[in-house]
């Protein structure tokens, strides 16, 4: 954790109180932090700050001056859809999304995914892997996560409505590359006009990242994101797992 976020219930005026039992652990057996110091802290779905320890017992920490001043890092503007993997990895793969500041996540059936991930504990621990990504990342805005079990009828009637500046699906033996979707988007048309502008050109990321879980997409499944814009792109020869994956492409927006 790299700041420890409260709900609002949990701050009153410039007092707050942790009492999430990995929080306190994380603040006292980790920082070894005494009575006196400063945290950093934010409010879940609001400002980040700092407070002061005043009290440390063995379930609850008081704070007091609380400051909460500092707004949080802006989303990026990417949808990424990826067919539910593993359950051992889904915890993972969501913390890494929201770190990395993704404003909407969608989690899919496929043809890959086997049925009984959807019966898996870990997808109603949705909202405490996004916390840890949130606290890693020092940020307090959760990504929006939805699940759609059926893959077709989302893909025909829901998708195209989610793109709104290109879309790509990730696919290692596309015979494009992601550089090449890239170098041939449009630059802005602000940037067309003033070319001189020290305003660098709109890089060309697609708003929306399609990635199937291990084994990726199959024919059908691909053909079928294509009928909706979304194109084919692979990241070089090397077949990479989904966590590997996932962290290459978004990367790609944090350049």
């Amino acid at each position: 954790m790299n700041c420890i976020l409260l709900p609002a219930e949990n701050i009153v005026h410039q007092t707050a109180q942790i009492n999430a039992v990995s929080q306190v652990r994380h603040v006292t057996q980790i920082l070894d932090a005494k009575v006196g110091e400063s945290l950093k802290i934010g409010q879940i779905g609001g400002q980040l700050g700092t407070a002061i320890i005043e009290s440390i017992t063995q379930d609850c920490i008081q704070l007091r001056d609380v400051q909460l001043t500092i707004a949080p890092p802006p989303k990026l503007d990417l949808t990424v859809i990826l067919a539910l993997p593993r359950p051992k990895v889904l915890r993972r793969l969501i913390m890494d999304m929201t770190a990395l500041g993704v404003r909407h996540i969608i989690l899919i059936n496929s043809y890959r995914t086997q049925k009984s991930y959807w019966q898996s504990p870990m997808l109603e621990r949705l909202d405490e892997f996004v916390l840890e990504g949130l606290q890693q990342s020092v940020d307090t805005i959760a990504p929006s996560i939805d699940l759609k079990k059926r893959f077709k009828p989302f893909v025909e009637d829901e998708l195209a409505n989610l793109v709104t500046n290109g879309a790509i699906v990730a696919h290692p033996y596309s015979t494009q590359s992601f550089a090449q979707y890239i170098k041939k988007q449009p630059l802005d048309k602000p940037y067309l006009d003033h070319p001189d502008s020290k305003k660098p050109p709109v890089s060309g990321l697609p708003s929306l990242v399609c990635i199937g879980a291990e084994g990726g997409w199959i024919d059908y499944e691909i053909a079928l994101l294509a009928t909706q814009g979304c194109e084919p792109v692979h990241i070089g020869p090397r077949i990479l797992r989904t966590e590997a994956a996932v962290n290459a492409l978004l990367g790609q927006w944090l350049l």
